[in-house]
């Protein structure tokens, strides 16, 4: 029996708990075998960004040539591009090698406020990297960037949602774990036809370093597995939420998520 495989294109996060470690972690937890591209080395722990540093476009060209020469992937993720030329690079091979399906996840900055994306890449961002996107999932924070509007709400989460579609995603999530409006933790996707809602109590924990990468990494080891984007979503979801519910206490920050909470027991 052949396991589905899924690719994460991100960069590194040394204390393990978000980027491409948490791709992984998510993307073998739910059932899939997990590739990787990286494509920036990231020093920092549960407190802080402290570092950054974008690996040259031509080994992150030839990481997914090495991937794509010689294993099916079956869905894949893209995580921190921090670079238009990055952006523009992964792009061209994601279309190049015919990637699908794809989440974009727009990361944008840090938990603790370091940015990881160039502001003279946003726009790139969404030039090149949306409309190849079978969902893009930006947060509250990275929705608000790229609609240039702020988001607190459920209502102000759909109409970005639909704003964020016209810019040429398949589907649009917008993930509600920063709407301060709400109670509890709305996403909105969005599909271009119709809005679907998935809602779940906001946890009380400071312990959810990685949460959007671990959503959106998720997705598409779901998508992997042959769910199409709603499911792939409302299975993620509930993942998610008990990966929070199980947050590790590890360091002085924001710990992580726990990948594997279902061994825990």
């Amino acid at each position: 029996m052949r396991i589905p495989v899924a690719l994460t294109i991100a960069g590194s996060d040394s204390g393990g708990g978000a980027g491409i470690q948490a791709d992984i972690k998510a993307m073998q937890a739910n059932g899939v075998y997990a590739t990787s591209v990286l494509t920036a080395i990231t020093a920092q722990n549960t407190v802080a960004v402290t570092d950054a540093m974008n690996l040259p476009v031509s080994i992150i060209e030839s990481q997914i040539d090495a991937v794509l020469s010689d294993i099916r992937i079956d869905a894949a993720k893209t995580g921190m591009l921090s670079s238009s030329d990055i952006i523009r690079a992964v792009a061209a091979k994601i279309q190049e090698h015919e990637i699908r399906p794809l989440v974009v996840d727009p990361v944008m900055i840090s938990k603790s406020g370091y940015s990881l994306l160039e502001d003279d890449a946003v726009q790139a961002l969404i030039d090149e990297m949306l409309p190849l996107a079978t969902v893009c999932t930006p947060n509250a924070h990275e929705a608000a960037r790229l609609v240039g509007y702020e988001i607190l709400s459920e209502s102000a989460a759909r109409a970005a949602a639909k704003d964020i579609f016209e810019m040429g995603p398949a589907a649009v999530l917008v993930k509600g774990g920063h709407l301060d409006e709400e109670e509890d933790a709305v996403d909105v996707l969005y599909d271009g036809t119709q809005f679907h809602i998935f809602r779940s109590e906001r946890i009380d924990t400071p312990h959810t370093h990685g949460t959007g990468c671990t959503y959106a990494a998720t997705i598409a080891a779901n998508m992997a597995k042959g769910q199409d984007v709603q499911k792939a979503v409302e299975n993620a979801k509930s993942y998610v939420t008990e990966a929070i519910r199980a947050g590790l206490p590890i360091g002085r920050g924001h710990g992580p998520t726990d990948h594997f909470f279902f061994l825990r027991g």
